[in-house]
């Protein structure tokens, strides 16, 4: 899959000329940069490691920049807050994904899908590393701005690793189900094949009378043979 241009340059830009006003419009640029970058490539978890560097990289660098200085905290926020936008997109699209494929009877057994599920789980330990990366590498006076959004997803975690955790208990629930009602139509072909083993006797019981039945009656209709008359001597 061809990969669209990633414009780092022009994220750079971006934060390095935002101000406190513009922080909603800067959740909408970095969240539509991200879902572009995702869509451009498969979606596997290294990837999204790549492109949450390349954007947490784009935003250290322009921050550095910007004027506010050690006071970009809530443009950082709403930077961390569009790229957990874009995952939750994401996380929507491995739903889809792993529903169509299910209904149409592929088992999570198989390690590609089983794969599936445990990225799903990482979703969220992978944006708040991303961040931590971001903190670590930040000098002064940014490290406290870093450090207060990671401590901030930290705390309270983020919205796609949330909906990652719901989807992942969804699909496992629906595999249960699944695999439920395929062993309910086991156990009924079973009960109803041991209602008719226990039943079999006695239907043979009743075949069997009903043949003696009619044996019994045969015989009490058939004509008797006459007896031969005795020969008088005159």
């Amino acid at each position: 899959m061809s990969k669209p241009a990633f414009d780092a340059d022009a994220l750079i830009t971006m934060f390095e000329s935002a101000t406190a006003k513009q922080s909603d419009q800067l959740r909408q640029a970095v969240g539509q940069a991200t879902l572009a970058a995702l869509q451009g490539r498969e979606l596997t978890l290294k990837n999204i490691r790549q492109v949450l560097k390349t954007v947490t990289d784009a935003a250290g660098a322009g921050l550095a920049k910007n004027p506010l200085g050690a006071d970009v905290a809530p443009l950082l926020d709403q930077a961390v807050a569009g790229m957990d936008d874009a995952l939750l997109k994401a996380v929507d699209a491995n739903r889809v994904a792993l529903q169509q494929l299910l209904a149409q009877g592929a088992d999570l057994r198989d390690k590609h899908l089983k794969k599936a599920l445990d990225d799903l789980d990482k979703i969220e330990v992978t944006l708040i590393a991303a961040v931590k990366k971001g903190a670590e590498g930040a000098g002064a006076p940014l490290a406290g701005p870093w450090q207060q959004v990671l401590e901030k997803m930290q705390a309270g975690g983020t919205l796609a690793g949330g909906q990652a955790a719901k989807t992942v208990e969804a699909i496992e629930q629906m595999v249960a189900q699944m695999q439920g009602a395929a062993r309910e139509s086991r156990r009924a072909g079973l009960r109803a094949a041991q209602a008719l083993a226990e039943s079999y006797a006695a239907m043979v019981s009743g075949v069997l009378i009903g043949m003696s039945d009619a044996l019994r009656q045969g015989k009490a209709s058939a004509p008797t043979e006459p007896k031969a008359a005795s020969r008088r001597k005159s």
